[in-house]
């Protein structure tokens, strides 16, 4: 069955950096737009970033563009999520989704 897993979520300063990972199975990934969605506390879900199959197109929540990077190695099936300048609002927890189904979520937390 479709298994989405992510990691590398945890506790990071204003200004710094994580890279989360989405690792994908069950279904062929290469032929698939795939997604990062978030939910902060208290808040509905909210969609971050997509990119396409082949990784050459991609698009930005206009509260993440300039700081988050999407990518994807479909040789690896796994999906990628630099954020970079990171800001206490992006506390939430992040899930990749893909194939109609989306993966257990990791957390991001922003705090000094």
């Amino acid at each position: 069955q479709v298994q989405l897993v992510e990691s590398g979520g945890g506790l990071v300063q204003p200004g710094g950096s994580l890279r989360l990972s989405c690792a994908a199975s069950g279904f062929t990934f290469r032929r698939y737009t795939m997604t990062w969605v978030r939910q902060a506390p208290g808040k509905g879900l909210e969609w971050v970033s997509d990119i396409n199959s082949s990784g050459g197109t991609t698009a930005y929540a206009d509260s993440v563009k300039g700081r988050f990077t999407i990518s994807r190695d479909n040789a690896k099936n796994t999906l990628y999520l630099q954020m970079n300048k990171l800001k206490p609002e992006d506390t939430a927890v992040y899930y990749c989704s893909g194939s109609g189904s989306r993966g257990q979520g990791t957390q991001v937390t922003v705090s000094s």
